[in-house]
């Protein structure tokens, strides 16, 4: 009885986070603004069902696989966000060239010096 309380606790929290963040995103202006309101829903959100399942299966083949996909996704998460950033302000900058900047600057022509 006890766990499935928590268990329906737990998910509806997930659930409350995931509504809430998709709320942020559709009200903030902009995409680089929108991008901090995803943030919850790809991490805590998934914390939260985590800790659900454990609560629900206890200690069982279904928990650890939930809990390698939850270190996955919270790993994951700050370098798709790093990335989506540096995609949209590339965009928003015209500057679609090399995302890599230059260690050594180019070998002059033949003809200059």
């Amino acid at each position: 009885m006890i766990r499935e309380v928590v268990t329906d606790v737990l998910l509806g929290l997930a659930t409350l986070t995931v509504v809430l963040s998709s709320i942020g995103v559709a009200v903030m202006p902009g995409a680089a603004a929108k991008l901090h309101y995803v943030t919850p829903a790809a991490v805590v959100a998934p914390v939260l069902v985590t800790l659900a399942v454990f609560v629900r299966e206890g200690l069982d083949s279904n928990t650890g696989m939930t809990f390698i996909a939850l270190i996955f996704l919270v790993a994951v998460s700050p370098f798709l966000s790093h990335a989506t950033i540096r995609a949209i302000r590339a965009r928003s900058e015209n500057d679609l060239g090399d995302p890599l900047p230059r260690l050594v600057p180019d070998k002059p022509s033949s003809g200059e010096r």
